[in-house]
């Protein structure tokens, strides 16, 4: 409780509260907090404070092989760990100067922007929910759940995927997965049609959104904004673009901008990314029709484990399967940086290699910990509700904010 002032002659001083928004409150969306410096309902100053979940990812990985490293990747952000996973992968592979068929990487590209679709859906859900509006958050995370059943299909797993291998994926997609691709892609556009009906031009939801945590153009790119948060400003970086990667450049999409990067516009971009999504995933089934068939990784025995029936017979096989579990695969002596488009932003890996059997030195550009900076400047001089509206704008993912 705030203590109460003397009042001078003639003048009365304000009193002030401070409140603990978090690390254990249901609004954060996260294990963080936020101190505020409230008068009533206004905030007046604010604080961060991260490192509730702090897992030491890029310690823990300088002590284990390459290909074990896909464990830690899944719980930065985890709301489209499948993006994480293959970025790691590509990170390797530039290091390995390893060349990809083609097949491979379309298929990336589906299951990378399937992970962007559920971040999305996360995102802009719960931006619904605090504004009050529950049915929207509960009618489109069905289509999330159906693209879970694609992912678990694949490899097993839901949230944690661990999906893909340096080189390409484990196994082929089986005739079930590719039945729930094209299925999720037939419906999920009418599902987002009506969510977007439900939100999009309600005066509800304009009124709580727009003009809610604004941030220009200048100042998202001083605080080293990327991703959805910078689109939303009005800046149209994109690494699909700007920096091609899995053959994107095959690709035709455009990148959606706003304009007063406040919470409606971050809203408006993810919902135009998810139709970019779907397209792009459209264009990638059509392009994997003109690409041979059974073709799921590429030439990397280091890093590939061989068909079973294949260490059971053959010597070499054998030898390839114990290296691999083990660990023992070297790598090149090099230095590399490899960024992908995450859902919330540009994901880096900055791998420095000393010939080993792990990373000599290993650093992840986690987007939220670099935006989750202008969080404080953002809601200063803001209603508390706002703050909150903010805060879930953002997209900020706990699992990112600590390494």
């Amino acid at each position: 409780m705030a203590e109460l002032k003397d009042i001078k002659e003639g003048t009365e001083e304000k009193e002030y509260q401070t409140l603990n928004l978090g690390p254990t409150h249901p609004a954060t969306h996260g294990i963080f907090q936020n101190v505020l410096k409230m008068d009533g309902e206004i905030i007046v100053e604010a604080e961060s404070t991260i490192g509730y979940i702090h897992r030491a990812f890029e310690k823990i990985a300088e002590r284990r092989p390459y290909y074990q490293i896909t464990t830690l990747t899944d719980r930065m952000n985890y709301c489209s760990s499948p993006i994480n996973n293959m970025g790691w992968h590509m990170t390797v592979e530039k290091l390995l100067d390893v060349k990809l068929p083609k097949r491979v990487e379309y298929m990336r590209v589906i299951i990378m922007e399937l992970s962007r679709i559920a971040d999305h859906v996360i995102c802009n859900s719960v931006i619904g929910v605090d504004t009050g509006a529950m049915t929207g958050f509960l009618y489109i995370f069905q289509q999330r759940e159906l693209i879970y059943e694609i992912f678990e299909a694949i490899c097993g797993a839901r949230l944690t995927t661990n999906i893909g291998r340096i080189g390409g994926f484990e196994r082929d997609f089986s005739p079930e997965v590719w039945e729930k691709i094209n299925r999720f892609i037939d419906g999920f556009p009418k599902a987002l049609k009506e969510f977007e009906n439900l939100l999009v031009r309600n005066r509800i939801f304009m009124d709580r959104t727009i003009n809610c945590g604004p941030i220009t153009a200048e100042k998202a790119l001083s605080y080293g904004f990327t991703g959805p948060n910078l689109r939303a400003a009005g800046v149209d970086y994109d690494v699909r673009v700007m920096n091609p990667y899995s053959s994107y450049e095959d690709f035709e999409f455009t990148i959606p901008l706003g304009t007063q990067g406040d919470t409606y516009d971050r809203f408006m971009v993810r919902e135009e990314e998810m139709w970019q999504s779907i397209s792009i995933i459209r264009q990638a089934l059509d392009k994997l029709k003109k690409e041979p068939k059974d073709v799921y990784h590429a030439e990397v025995p280091e890093f590939y484990l061989p068909p079973k029936e294949d260490v059971y017979n053959n010597m070499e096989a054998l030898i390839y399967h114990f290296k691999i579990v083990m660990g023992e695969s070297d790598v090149p002596v090099g230095e590399v940086y490899h960024a992908v488009e995450g859902g919330n932003g540009e994901l880096g890996f900055y791998l420095i290699s000393d010939g080993g059997r792990a990373p000599f030195r290993l650093h992840f550009r986690r987007p939220c910990f670099i935006y989750y900076q202008a969080y404080t400047e953002m809601i200063k001089g803001a209603f508390l509700s706002d703050a909150i509206l903010t805060m879930s704008s953002m997209n900020v993912i706990a699992g990112e904010l600590d390494a």
